[in-house]
């Protein structure tokens, strides 16, 4: 792909469903039987590049086959919206990143989402490691811009048979090689507390149903804006079509597009012949810059 313009972010959706994926399991319905391709949703992930870094966010139960199906050879860190299963249950399998490039995951999290993994991942915490278990660097992150940053490697993971990893000093000096800002945006997914991110010119925003009037000065002058909508009608923690286009509308991108769809709304091509001019539904595979 062609180089970025400074300031400028690439975006794949690795996935645009909810919370059960589309089709859903047994389920017989329209959208669920629909031979569009853009019909077929993976748990809602995506992957940016950002300041020469492979940024993803979010890693759910189809995290294997979405590193898989888009060929990802390295990601520099993995920011999490919040810590419900559809979009943390797939961070085991970054195990295959770990062996081969001998390095632990660059994790960036609110820390109540790192006490939800120290229970649904004990043994990648625990003192005495199982061998093979992820090897995980968390960071700690709010609603206020932080930097992803990477480093010279100190050391390496060095993995020992009937042990696991060890980790060993490279004898390198740390210094900076790549950095780029992120700029967090604070939304409430029913009572619990979530991130969206922008990425310069793109924002992504899932698994919300409000946004502070103060959050929407962060998504001004934007590319690409990313709003989650689960159907029609209101729901308790996302937002509604209606609600997500109006929250497009206010934030005035270029280009918004909707992801986190289920199969109560519409297929592709009905969903989109109803929307506002600049406002599509996102499918998985879709690429934006």
């Amino acid at each position: 792909m062609e180089e970025l313009e400074p300031g400028k972010a690439r975006l794949q959706f690795l996935g645009t469903g909810t919370s059960q994926g589309v089709p859903i399991i047994a389920c017989d319905c329209e959208v669920c039987r629909s031979q569009d391709p853009r019909d077929k949703r993976l748990r809602a992930s995506v992957l940016v590049d950002w300041c020469g870094m492979k940024i993803l966010v979010d890693a759910g139960p189809d995290f294997r086959y979405q590193m898989l199906r888009a060929e990802v050879k390295h990601l520099d860190a993995i920011l999490l919206t919040h810590n419900h299963k559809d979009h943390t249950g797939g961070l085991d399998d970054v195990r295959a990143f770990n062996y081969l490039e001998k390095q632990a995951t660059e994790i960036y999290c609110e820390e109540y989402v790192e006490e939800s993994l120290k229970k649904e991942y004990s043994y990648a915490f625990a003192e005495k490691k199982y061998p093979g278990a992820p090897e995980w660097h968390i960071h700690h992150i709010d609603e206020h811009p932080f930097k992803v940053q990477t480093f010279s490697k100190t050391e390496k993971l060095v993995w020992v048979n009937n042990k696991g990893y060890e980790h060993k000093s490279t004898g390198e000096e740390a210094h900076p090689l790549k950095e780029a800002e992120i700029i967090p945006i604070r939304g409430k997914h029913f009572t619990l507390p979530v991130l969206g991110y922008r990425f310069g010119n793109i924002a992504y925003c899932t698994d919300m149903n409000h946004i502070a009037d103060e959050e929407f000065k962060k998504l001004h002058d934007l590319d690409h804006f990313i709003i989650n909508c689960v159907r029609m009608g209101r729901h308790i923690s996302h937002f509604s079509l209606e609600e997500a286009v109006q929250v497009a509308q206010r934030v005035g991108a270029k280009h918004s597009w909707l992801t986190h769809l289920s199969h109560q709304l519409p297929c592709h091509a009905e969903l989109s012949a109803m929307l506002p001019e600049g406002i599509l539904p996102a499918y998985d595979g879709l690429i934006i810059e």
